[in-house]
Order: C-alpha cells, then structure tokens, then sequence
C-alpha cells in the first residue's frame, strides 16, 4: 500500500509551498489540502502568467490530477465561488477534478465580523489576522458549534439562522468592549448583502463533488494512487507548537495531516519541509532574526515580500536554524527544499542564527516564549555575489552557494534535495 507524502512550510508561512506542490504533483496522482483557510496564499508562476491560490490546492494546474479540499480546512463559499470562477476563465475545469470534504467547516459572514470585532477588543494586544474569519471559525469547531459543508444538504437554513443570531449576540458584546478601551464598534450594516453575495457562493460550491473526503483518500492509498498532502501557512504558526499565542487556528505540523484528511500516522511517508534562504513573518508576533536596518528592507525589495492574499508588508530577517532545527523535529522532515536563493545574490555577508540568548543564557532549543529578551547569536558566511537566476543544474552554483547549502545541511541534519533560485517552474533545481 502506498503512503501519503506531506509538504509543509518550516517558518512562519510564505515559504513558497504553492510552487513547490506544483512541481512536485507530476509525480502525484492526488493533491489534497489539509488545513487552513483562504488566508493561505499558494503563489505561481508559469507560461508568463501569475496565480494565488487561497483555498484549491496547488495541484489543480496539472491537468489529470485529483485535487481535494479536506476535512482540516475552513472555506468561505463566497471566496471560493471567486477564486474558482477566476481560476475557470483561464481555462481549468474544476468542476471535474476538485472535489471536498463534507466535513470541511463553512466560514459564514458573521465570522468575518466577529474576527474584526475580536481585533477590536484585544485593543493594542491584537494578533494580527487576515480578517477572514478563519480564526472564529476554528473557535466553532472546537466548541462545537460550526457547520459544515454537509450542512449545505441538510436543514441549512435553520442551522445557519441559529448560528448567525449567536454570532450576532457575541459581536454586539465584542464592541461594547472594543468602545470601552476607545476602539471603533464593529458595523452590521453591510451584513444582508454579503450575507446574499455568500448564499450564490454556498450554491455554487454544492455544484462540486462533495464526499466522505476520510474514506476518499484512503482507498486511494488501497488503490496503490500517491498522495501529496498541502499544508497552509508556517510550523511556526501551528497553535500548539507556533509563537502562541501569535499563531494560526489549526495545527499547521504534519499530525494535522492526520487530522485534516483521515489518514493514520502509520501512513505518512515522506516529509517534504519548505523554507526560505532567509527568513520572513506577517503581522504581529515575535521575529527572533528580524532586521530593522537597510538589510531588511533590501531583503524585503528584492524577494517582493508582501502578502499573496492581505499585500502587507512581510517583515524580513537572516534564516533562523534554532526554529527550524525545532520544526524539522516536529513534523519529521526527511527532505529539505530551499527556497528564494536568489534574493540573497547581492549581499557580501550571509548571517545565520545558530543560537539565542534568553534573558542573558545561551540555548539552541526553541523556548516556551519569544517574548522576553530574545538575543540571536549568529555565524558569519561569505555570500556568493552573483546571480543564481540562471542556474539550471546543481552543476551551475558556486562554491560559496554550495557551502552555504552545505553548511545548512550539517546544523540542520537534513538534506537539501531542492533549491529554488527563481520564480517559474524551471527554475526549481533537484540536487543528487
């Protein structure tokens, strides 16, 4: 029987797993995400065109691949009905290889307001989120209180009021709240027409396969089909293991791949772990290597680090090895793919965190908190100052690139088995 392979990002997101799954998914007969929602944003470039993908797996280009969207994930109907209608216009029939897990929570309009109105509340404690309702959504699920894309068929309209007037109710507290702390109050008066936007979006999504995505995916492993499992945002954003409470909503390690799509730990093969040749974040949270000088903003200009989905600004810093060191150790990486060399190209120096000192001790294990005084200790390597752009095979790297790769692989004893030195498919480099 066939394992599933699972590719996920080692940093906090934007690692550039989106290109990644679409050049792994060739030699995939199934992509299927496990987690997250349309906050992700898978980016592609190809054939001079650019692509985000915020809920469909990256995989939905190759044409004979199946695609699903499982159980982990949380989808906004009306965001979805966007994207795959925008994604249809270019040609690709999603409608034949997209299929989604009835067990997959629905985020509704009202969680887009309350994730604001939560915001709102917490005052200048707030986390930074998309906006999306993602996290409240996940808040349902726990409490048991969701519904789900299987709810679509059944008593919707009954179950959705229930919920809507719950939400409302805990919305309306949020702002007495955010006003008493001198914040805005959250508005319901554009609530009816999303509300009606989102309704043609939950018609259009019953309009897909919607299945038993748990019983879907492991017949599959029966029927000897490989399986490449996505996973969304960064390790370091998982809200067990992640900078807590700085982190995201699911578990974005490789168990969530169990729980996202049904599958036992026992089936899990190969762990492909994403990350970049520096280091970026989004939004609020401690960023141990962040860079406040020319060198992050240089880093930030050349790797056109803003946000696929929000366009914010991504804070820049040097490659972390104690977070990933941890990472690595959480999801069982037996594979390494770097990302974004190139962006290094120009700088004479490369620095890497090999350690931190915490309140004035030196350690190399990731701690409980980032957020008392967090000092990185760094080793100094000569950069290799011309451009990676054109390389095609390892063959045509420099020796300062190659011991670079080769210092990476020993403090982080994992091999490096693909680089990536530019944006389109091409320019993504196995390595023997």
């Amino acid at each position: 029987m066939k394992k599933v392979d699972v590719i996920l990002g080692l940093q906090w997101g934007d690692e550039g797993k989106g290109k990644v799954v679409d050049v792994l998914t060739p030699n995939y007969s199934v992509v299927a995400r496990f987690q997250g929602g349309p906050n992700a944003g898978h980016t592609l470039e190809f054939n001079g065109e650019k692509y985000v993908l915020r809920s469909i797996p990256s995989g939905i280009f190759q044409g004979d691949k199946v695609n699903i969207i499982g159980n982990g994930v949380v989808l906004d109907p009306l965001l979805f009905m966007t994207e795959a209608e925008e994604l249809a216009k270019s040609g690709h029939n999603l409608k034949e290889r997209l299929f989604i897990s009835k067990k997959a929570h629905l985020i509704l309009p009202t969680h887009r307001l309350l994730d604001k109105a939560n915001e709102a509340a917490k005052g200048k404690a707030k986390i930074g989120t998309t906006g999306k309702g993602i996290g409240p959504t996940y808040t349902d699920k726990v409490s048991r209180n969701g519904l789900r894309v299987g709810d679509l068929f059944d008593r919707f309209e009954e179950k959705y009021a229930a919920a809507k007037l719950r939400h409302i109710e805990m919305i309306e507290s949020l702002n007495r709240l955010a006003v008493e702390k001198g914040g805005e109050a959250v508005s319901l008066e554009g609530l009816d027409a999303l509300e009606a936007e989102w309704m043609q979006g939950a018609a259009y999504l019953k309009q897909f396969r919607v299945i038993d995505s748990e019983h879907f995916v492991n017949n599959c492993l029966k029927e000897d089909k490989s399986i490449l499992c996505e996973g969304a945002q960064g390790s370091l954003l998982d809200v067990d293991f992640g900078s807590y409470p700085f982190v995201t909503s699911s578990n974005t390690v490789c168990a969530g791949a169990c729980t996202g799509l049904g599958i036992a730990p026992n089936k899990i093969g190969e762990v492909f772990g994403i990350f970049k040749a520096y280091c970026t974040r989004v939004g609020s949270g401690p960023f141990p290597t962040e860079l406040f000088d020319e060198t992050g903003a240089e880093i930030r200009r050349i790797g056109h680090e803003d946000g696929a989905v929000t366009g914010r600004e991504r804070r820049c810093g040097w490659i972390d090895l104690v977070a990933l060191k941890y990472t690595i150790m959480l999801n069982g990486v037996t594979q390494l793919i770097m990302m974004k060399s190139d962006v290094l190209d120009t700088f004479p120096t490369i620095k890497a965190c090999t350690a931190y000192k915490v309140n004035g001790e030196l350690t190399s294990e990731f701690p409980f908190s980032l957020e008392g005084e967090v000092e990185p200790q760094y080793v100094e390597l000569p950069g290799w100052n011309c451009d990676l752009t054109g390389c095609r095979s390892e063959a045509d790297f420099p020796k300062a690139f190659n011991d670079y790769i080769a210092f990476l692989e020993k403090e982080l004893q994992t091999p490096i088995k693909i680089v990536s030195v530019g944006p389109d498919r091409d320019a993504t480099i196995l390595r023997k």
